[in-house]
């Protein structure tokens, strides 16, 4: 499959946030600034953004932070609304659909 081109991104900044918090609850605001190529004053802001609403739990290890998702946080676009975030979290997080197992 050829490389895609141009600009534009399926996934909104906030989205990236949210699965490299999914992918390694323990990850550090500068740490998902660079995955995210946003600044960490952005990757704080989104955060916050992320636990203010419902997705997101912060708790607060010594000078670290632990994060947690909300699988059943519902996507905020009208036309999905009725969906929960968790089953998308975890085919980006893996590839695979949790009804799509491997050796299915």
């Amino acid at each position: 499959m050829n490389e895609p081109t141009g600009t534009w991104v399926f996934l909104t900044n906030h989205a990236h946030v949210l699965l490299s918090v999914a992918r390694d609850p323990e990850i550090r605001a500068r740490d998902i600034a660079v995955q995210v190529g946003v600044t960490e004053r952005a990757a704080q802001r989104i955060l916050a953004d992320l636990v203010e609403n419902g997705y997101v739990t912060k708790t607060k290890i010594g000078r670290r932070n632990r994060y947690g998702v909300n699988p059943k946080g519902r996507l905020r676009h009208p036309v999905f609304r009725d969906f929960q975030i968790g089953p998308l979290l975890e085919v980006l997080k893996t590839g695979v659909s949790q009804d799509e197992q491997p050796g299915d």
